[in-house]
């Protein structure tokens, strides 16, 4: 006697169920913070190293805004908090 595979049954509330798309932390140009402090902050918080910290906070000096990290929203939402707490402008959204 065989066994026959079992096939699972694919229902229209397994197909409507998509995965979270990731989120972004997203830091703004303000006129109160030092860029050598931005630098820091991305440096002390995120451990980026001075190359990608200075890259990040001259995106936000020139362009007003970076994108500093991604993944879940409770990360992001970590981040933007944290972030806050240093006094910067920072907020999340979903990733485009």
């Amino acid at each position: 006697m065989s066994i026959a595979p079992v096939q699972e049954e694919v229902t229209e509330s397994d197909a409507l169920v998509a995965p979270d798309v990731p989120w972004v932390t997203i830091v703004w140009n303000d006129p109160v913070n030092l860029m050598s402090y931005v630098t820091w902050v991305f440096e002390t918080y995120f451990g980026y190293p001075r190359a990608k910290a200075e890259r990040l906070m001259l995106d936000v000096h020139e362009k007003g805004r970076a994108v500093v990290s991604n993944g879940p929203r409770e990360a992001m939402e970590r981040d933007a908090e944290a972030l806050q707490g240093y006094g910067l402008w920072a907020t999340f959204e979903k990733d485009e």
